[in-house]
């Protein structure tokens, strides 16, 4: 039995990326950009935590050098 419905071809590479970018463009009209106080304000921020975080790696990397300098030798000690 023959249907009625006509199939469609499907869109090209071309079509299908401009459709893409087309896409692109719309979705990034709606997007609120920051402006140059909150791009400085979380700038500041990032800094703030990425020098905390890398002190705590630093103070833990010295106390566990130093007790691991201290415990290794006597573990394959005598």
């Amino acid at each position: 039995m023959a249907s009625n419905t006509e199939a469609v071809a499907p869109a090209g590479t071309g079509t299908r990326v401009r459709e893409f970018f087309e896409g692109v463009q719309t979705e990034l009209r709606k997007v609120t950009w920051p402006d140059l106080p909150q791009i400085r304000q979380a700038t500041v921020g990032i800094i703030v935590v990425v020098l905390v975080i890398g002190l705590l790696i630093a103070l833990l990397d010295v106390a566990l050098q130093a007790v691991l300098v201290r415990l290794l030798p006597s573990l394959f000690g005598r």
